[in-house]
């Protein structure tokens, strides 16, 4: 299995000829080394409705027949595209050919950008543990330490985590230190930082808080991949 990161809180998933992405902001996103053009997956997935993580979800969506799965009212929106999509909620599993993949709480907003220029409510923001070949993967969104970290760490065996480190929108490094000790991955990466200049962080620097904890850390650059 491949996980490959592609800046800000993008990571593609791929094992067995199949993939998925979550939350494909690659156009516009000035870390990003791919283009959402480049981009071949089955589903993408959406952790919440802010154009720095829905980006180029419908044009990846119609371009490859990928089903969008994301919050039943970010999914209704999106479908006004014409894209595929998969409404579901927290805590409930939609199960795919070659993955399962479970809907779990953030701490957050979620909201598009209407006509107006006012924000539309998009649902709850959410995270997402995903079940490929074996391995646990959990995408937290964006999102701010909360308690039932522990739970979902006693409850599944989580081998990669992606935390947000960037802090303003987010928890910064400090709390997603704690969040990486409650959800007891083997190995944790940092996301959602240095995209934009509020959210600027050393990546080092959490990995020296990880270290601390005894806990394997792995900054990837975008477009680097990590291999399970």
């Amino acid at each position: 299995m491949e996980i490959r990161f592609h800046g800000h809180a993008c990571i593609q998933i791929t094992g067995g000829g199949r993939s998925l992405i979550v939350d494909p902001y690659l156009t516009g996103n000035p870390l990003a080394v791919a283009r959402a053009e480049e981009i071949e997956a089955d589903y993408v997935l959406l952790t919440h409705g802010h154009a720095d993580h829905v980006g180029d979800a419908a044009a990846i969506s119609l371009r490859c027949e990928a089903p969008i799965v994301a919050t039943p009212e970010l999914a209704r929106y999106l479908g006004k595209s014409g894209a595929p999509t998969v409404g579901m909620n927290l805590g409930g599993r939609y199960r795919t050919p070659f993955a399962h993949i479970k809907m779990v709480q953030a701490f957050h907003s979620s909201s598009v950008t209407g006509p107006d220029g006012l924000p539309i409510y998009m649902g709850i923001p959410a995270g997402f543990l995903i079940e490929m070949e074996g391995r646990t993967i959990l995408h937290c969104g964006d999102t701010s330490l909360f308690g039932d970290m522990k739970l979902i760490g006693e409850q599944h065996n989580i081998d990669v985590a992606f935390l947000p480190i960037g802090d303003h929108y987010t928890m910064g490094p400090e709390d997603a230190a704690i969040a990486a000790e409650w959800l007891k991955a083997k190995i944790v990466v940092p996301i959602h930082y240095n995209t934009f200049p509020p959210i600027r962080q050393n990546p080092e620097d959490f990995l020296a808080l990880l270290a601390e904890r005894d806990i394997r850390g792995k900054v990837l650059a975008p477009g680097e991949a990590l291999d399970l």
